[in-house]
């Protein structure tokens, strides 16, 4: 992997995790993406999309994006009575499918640590915000 941007040097263990899943999932390579994740993790997508791997989240965003990224912006993290819990909090930037370019969309991803495993992800975006404010211009 790329070493670590300057602004991610001092990340704990776990939230190190989490930058790793990310950025693999950005590549997109939902099967290194998943070396982070335990073998029964559950990931609910924006509009409670349930998967058991990352590979579904993947396959959801090339239905609704030509590409997209995140700028990573800053982790928060706090124990839970489940494990570690690690917010990750940016934007989406990237292409729709139509072409249009987009950037600022707001994001935030929680995840559930345990035993240097992801666990559990909750993704949360302003896409769907996004998409019916370009259907109201079509209209």
């Amino acid at each position: 992997m790329n070493a670590k941007p300057d602004m991610f040097e001092s990340l704990s263990e776990e939230a190190e995790i989490v930058r790793l899943y990310l950025e693999a999932s950005m590549k997109p390579d939902p099967d290194l993406a998943a070396t982070f994740v335990s073998d029964d993790v559950v990931i609910t997508f924006t509009g409670g999309r349930v998967f058991d791997h990352p590979s579904g989240p993947t396959a959801f965003n090339q239905s609704r994006y030509a590409w997209v990224k995140k700028k990573l912006g800053h982790f928060d993290e706090c124990r839970s009575p489940n494990g570690i819990v690690v917010y990750s909090l940016g934007t989406l930037y990237g292409e729709w499918l139509d072409g249009e370019a987009f950037e600022g969309n707001r994001y935030i991803d929680r995840f559930v640590i345990q035993n240097n495993k992801i666990v559990s992800m909750d993704v949360w975006n302003d896409s769907a915000e996004r998409l019916l404010d370009k259907l109201d211009v079509l209209a």
